[in-house]
């Protein structure tokens, strides 16, 4: 992976695929304890991606990263529109000028993560998509250190981010709709964690695949 002609069209891509694999599940699971909106959000935001695949096609890669967050704070709405946005714009600023390998890509992913945690005043343990974003990213820099091959660490990454959404079932939800429900939010998965988890999921499997 070198820098500049990394391009995120396949990776969009299989996010998009995933996530319609996925629909009914998320509506769901969404429709449970949420605001019943964050599949058509997430699909809106991802169409809209697609759309503008040829200018992001042309853009470097920490442009193209900043002109996806502003895309998705665009078109996605509501509250998960603002925090990917602003995890993209974010991650945008941290891959200015640095080489795309797994040691910058960890380093960007976390600036993206801590941004979302800022933006939505949550942490790990409150029934959140950072439940699944923060254990990925956790698991990268635990990679980084040991110096673990790619494809190893993606697959760390993939299960501590799997692991991560599956948490989310017992918890008590303390953001968003859901923290209104007390007790009946238990037993549910957070659907922010399980597209986060499926999006992680999905991005690691291309690299793997064309590694």
């Amino acid at each position: 992976m070198s820098h500049g002609n990394l391009s995120l069209l396949p990776f969009i891509q299989a996010i998009k695929n995933k996530i319609d694999n996925h629909a009914d599940e998320i509506a769901q699971l969404d429709q449970a304890i949420g605001d019943g909106d964050h599949l058509i959000n997430l699909q809106r935001g991802i169409e809209a991606l697609l759309k503008n695949s040829e200018e992001l096609e042309q853009l470097e890669f920490s442009a193209a990263l900043s002109k996806i967050g502003m895309t998705l704070m665009s078109t996605m709405g509501g509250a998960s529109g603002s925090l990917f946005g602003s995890m993209f714009v974010t991650m945008g600023k941290a891959a200015k000028d640095k080489p795309v390998n797994l040691m910058n890509l960890t380093e960007i992913f976390t600036a993206g993560v801590e941004s979302i945690k800022a933006r939505g005043k949550a942490d790990i343990g409150e029934k959140t998509m950072l439940d699944a974003l923060i254990p990925a990213a956790i698991s990268l820099q635990q990679s980084v250190s040991n110096d673990a091959e790619l494809s190893v660490a993606l697959e760390n990454m993939k299960k501590a981010a799997v692991d991560g959404m599956e948490s989310t079932k017992d918890m008590l939800a303390t953001k968003g709709r859901a923290s209104f429900l007390g007790e009946r939010a238990r037993g549910h998965i957070d659907a922010g964690a399980r597209t986060s988890q499926l999006m992680l999921c999905a991005i690691a499997d291309v690299i793997i695949k064309n590694h």
